[in-house]
């Protein structure tokens, strides 16, 4: 029984401290993670136009170096953002201090940076930097849609390294400006080596652009006609509109006949489908036929020309007579009449 005691006691100072040290462990990776500091701090407020992308628990720098971190945000004036900040009691928030918010990475975090401008006093806890010396994010999609011809250029791990640093530069960073020259050499190297495609293309714009520039009355006048003609429809819209009505209607109606007859009008087609490739297969025949027709037409006219009667004159017959029993006998006449001469 006393050695049962004795392992149970062991078993349980063993298992305190391992919750002891797993406690410590998960207290310092949310130390960590949660950039959490016990140094004593003070609290500013600063006014900014625009915070987008800015969260609690946001990194406060001085040169880089963290020395804070952003508690609250919350709207004021109904166009203005006020961040509520901490910083280190080491670290000098004055006067002339300027509040930025720069760029982490190009994930999108964000942190707010403390530059001195000048020599100021020192503010009180709780004291607000106006907005005059507050500066908001650099506004990337304007930056990159300026750079976009130039990306368009580069591989993507070029463009993510030249990106970051473009951002740095913009943001005061002056030390990768030198990273920053070296990309933009390499991107004009590229650039140059395609050099006869970009000088084509501007050969191409420059005819497309004299061209132009020769036509400039005519495309003035177009451009003046295209503005009529969009004016006059936009007054007359409503008499265009009406009648969209009543070709509506009509389009109904006019279904409505065809599904009656749709059966033998589809029979029709197939028929009129096979007298047309008769006639093609006869074409030779036709042809032949139109060019005798006004002949004959012609001397079919000249038995009517005495008035809405038509004359016929009998020139000859030909045949077998045959009576009975008797041989057929042929018969051959010759009316030998003059009108037979004329005909």
């Amino acid at each position: 029984m006393k050695l049962l005691d004795a392992r149970t006691a062991s078993d349980t100072v063993k298992l305190i401290i391992f919750i002891v040290i797993t406690a410590l462990a998960t207290g310092l990776l949310a130390v960590l993670i949660g950039n959490i500091t016990f140094a004593p701090s003070r609290e500013y407020k600063a006014v900014f136009v625009n915070v987008t992308g800015v969260v609690k628990g946001d990194d406060v720098r001085v040169a880089g170096v963290k020395v804070g971190t952003v508690k609250d945000i919350e709207i004021k004036d109904r166009t203005r953002a006020l961040v509520t900040f901490s910083v280190a009691d080491e670290a000098t928030v004055t006067s002339t201090t300027h509040a930025q918010i720069r760029y982490r990475n190009l994930v999108g975090q964000r942190y707010l940076n403390l530059r001195q401008e000048g020599q100021g006093t020192k503010l009180e806890a709780g004291t607000t930097i106006p907005v005059a010396r507050t500066t908001p994010a650099l506004d990337l999609t304007v930056l990159f849609n300026g750079f976009k011809p130039l990306f368009e250029a580069l591989s993507p791990q070029d463009l993510n390294q030249l990106s970051y640093e473009i951002i740095q530069v913009f943001q005061g960073e002056g030390g990768t400006l030198e990273s920053l020259l070296g990309h933009t050499a390499s991107v004009t190297r590229t650039l140059a080596d395609r050099d006869q495609v970009i000088g084509d293309l501007i050969d191409n714009l420059n005819d497309v652009l004299v061209t132009i520039g020769d036509r400039d009355k005519e495309l003035s006048s177009l451009i003046i006609n295209l503005k009529t003609l969009v004016d006059g429809l936009a007054e007359d819209k409503d008499a265009l509109l009406e009648p969209l009505d009543a070709i509506s209607d009509l389009a109904v109606e006019t279904a409505s006949l065809v599904k009656g007859i749709r059966p033998p009008l589809v029979k029709d087609v197939k028929e009129l489908r096979k007298f047309a490739g008769n006639l093609a297969k006869n074409r030779t025949e036709l042809d032949r036929a139109m060019q005798v027709l006004p002949i004959k037409l012609n001397k079919i006219g000249r038995t009517a020309t005495y008035g809405s009667w038509f004359n016929f004159y009998l020139c000859g017959f030909t045949g077998t007579v045959k009576v009975g029993l008797l041989p057929e006998v042929p018969v051959d006449y010759d009316t030998k009449n003059k009108r037979c001469s004329l005909s």
